[in-house]
């Protein structure tokens, strides 16, 4: 049997059982999706939103990508973004990063990654911007979690400098901005960065016009 025919082969089994289990569900999923929460995740197959959070199809909008990044020419994350906050109306956009990330690892070194080069420049930046207190981390895997954790905590500040997040705060008084860390050794997230709706942030980012 091909690997890719265990997969189809699964997905039958996981339907069946879902129909056992609640007739309704497949349904119900057809004409409805109100979900409270953006997820903006890593592409890592080990950190799915669902499963460590203990939802549903419908309840997370997703959207993953190598490291978590929120970058401000990315169209595919925007779109994700404007789609969340202005037609499904979501009340939380989280950022989640995880400990032992190959993004950040990557972007640690100086080897040459071909296009992901482009990528990993922005993880880069933020280790320049932390650079003094995390050269100060003797241990590698130490210094590639603090990077973690300051890598998620600058993809939100991200988010907020966006005139999406922005007109939502003014106008909706939400989404509320979460950075979180998922632990692969103990599948335990940890809340690290948090910004409420309308916190304000450094002048030069905030629209006037809006």
């Amino acid at each position: 049997m091909q690997a890719y025919q265990q997969l189809l082969n699964n997905n039958e089994t996981w339907a069946k059982k879902r129909v056992e289990d609640d007739p309704e569900f497949f349904s119900r999923l057809a004409h409805i999706q109100k979900p409270e929460f953006l997820w903006i995740g890593c592409s890592d197959s080990r950190v799915p939103a669902d499963m460590i959070t203990g939802t549903q199809p419908g309840e997370i909008f997703v959207h993953r990508n190598i490291a978590n990044m929120v970058i401000h020419t990315d169209v595919n994350l925007l779109s994700v973004l404007e789609y969340a906050v202005n037609q499904l109306k979501v009340k939380h956009v989280i950022v989640c990063g995880h400990y032992g990330c190959g993004g950040v690892r990557a972007a640690m070194t100086n080897h040459s990654l071909g296009i992901i080069n482009k990528w990993l420049r922005n993880i880069k930046d933020v280790y320049r911007f932390h650079r003094e207190e995390l050269d100060a981390i003797t241990s590698e895997d130490e210094r590639a979690n603090r990077l973690t954790e300051l890598n998620v905590r600058e993809q939100v500040m991200n988010l907020a400098k966006t005139s999406i997040i922005q007109k939502a705060w003014k106008y909706e008084q939400k989404p509320h901005l979460h950075g979180w860390v998922y632990g692969l050794a103990d599948g335990i997230i940890h809340p690290i960065f948090e910004m409420p709706a309308g916190t304000h942030i450094d002048p030069l980012y905030e629209y006037d016009d809006l």
